[in-house]
């Protein structure tokens, strides 16, 4: 069993900056490709930025140049710094994790971002 907790939302004028971080913890032993995913208010659940094991990210074009996803296995903890935001960046924020046997774990509470203008 793995539990996901997401931290650092709140609420940020357009233009400011946000650090995330989500701390894994239970069965496992070291973060292997991870993600950060958003959901907005009436909207899907989106992938927005992800690392693999060994240290390549992607991101979805709209957060390209302003978001940046790291990782720290020791500490089990995935981190999205989040820079120039802009008011379509609300949304509630989740991490997750890639099983070693395909998909993601359950989902967590996630952390509420609000950017306003």
């Amino acid at each position: 069993q793995v539990q996901l907790v997401e931290s650092g939302g709140g609420l940020v004028q357009a233009g400011g900056s946000l650090r995330l971080s989500c701390v894994a913890s239970g069965t496992i032993f070291t973060i292997n490709t991870a993600g950060w995913y958003r959901q907005a208010p009436g909207k899907q659940r989106e992938l927005v930025a992800r690392i693999t094991s060994s240290g390549s990210t992607n991101y979805v074009d709209s957060v390209k140049g302003r978001f940046t996803i790291s990782r720290d296995n020791a500490k089990k903890m995935v981190y999205l710094q989040m820079n120039s935001l802009k008011p379509e960046d609300t949304a509630v924020y989740y991490c997750n994790l890639d099983r070693p046997w395909g998909g993601v774990y359950g989902w967590g509470q996630g952390t509420q971002v609000t950017v306003s203008s």
